[in-house]
């Protein structure tokens, strides 16, 4: 019997990923090389959008779900620390909680591009139900708890003859320190968008 497999990928993680690795993914190429060999179930993509996304964004949408990605996304907010500084945040880890735990009954292994770790806890109810988790990011942004509670992990710099989308630049590329998160995370309101 073939192995059927669910992909999650965690769009924020993935494209501060990207920043500090250097290049760009090719989420067409993700999802090939996840499923080689296997029934795939499904592929889910969480990313935040602007109130008002422009062209480019409406266009990476329209492009994940052409390929066959579900797309969930979630409007930035802005939010304002005790320092009175206003940063945009979108948080989709329950949505991606949710599909990963409801959708269980029709997969074998979970596949998460993700490093962070509020979903170890997740991760360790799949396996308690005999669920295979395989944990797919960069070592520098994984946390030692998720890589714990997986089955397996994948250093995505390694799969970088794979993945990659060469020639593509990133649209931070020279904007931001190495590094740094991207723009919906940290990025006070009067920093232009970059996506």
């Amino acid at each position: 019997m073939t192995e059927r497999i669910a992909l999650f990928i965690d769009g924020a993680n993935v494209y501060a990923a990207a920043r500090r690795l250097g290049w760009n993914f090719d989420h067409r190429k993700i999802l090939e090389h996840f499923r080689a060999g296997a029934t795939l179930h499904n592929a889910f993509y969480y990313t935040a959008v602007p109130a008002h996304p422009d062209d480019k964004q409406k266009r990476f949408v329209d492009a994940l779900t052409y390929m066959g990605y579900t797309v969930r996304t979630r409007p930035l907010r802005e939010v304002t620390d005790e320092h009175g500084e206003t940063q945009r945040r979108a948080s989709l880890d329950i949505f991606l909680v949710t599909d990963l735990l409801t959708t269980a009954d029709r997969y074998d292994t979970a596949i998460l591009l993700t490093g962070d770790g509020d979903f170890e806890r997740p991760v360790e109810v799949l396996r308690a139900r005999g669920k295979r988790v395989v944990v797919a990011s960069i070592p520098e942004m994984t946390s030692y708890e998720l890589r714990n509670a997986a089955d397996e992990y994948v250093d995505l710099s390694a799969l970088r003859p794979e993945v990659e989308r060469p020639g593509y630049r990133l649209p931070s590329e020279g904007r931001a320190e190495a590094g740094s998160r991207p723009f919906y995370v940290t990025a006070a309101l009067t920093e232009p968008d970059e996506r």
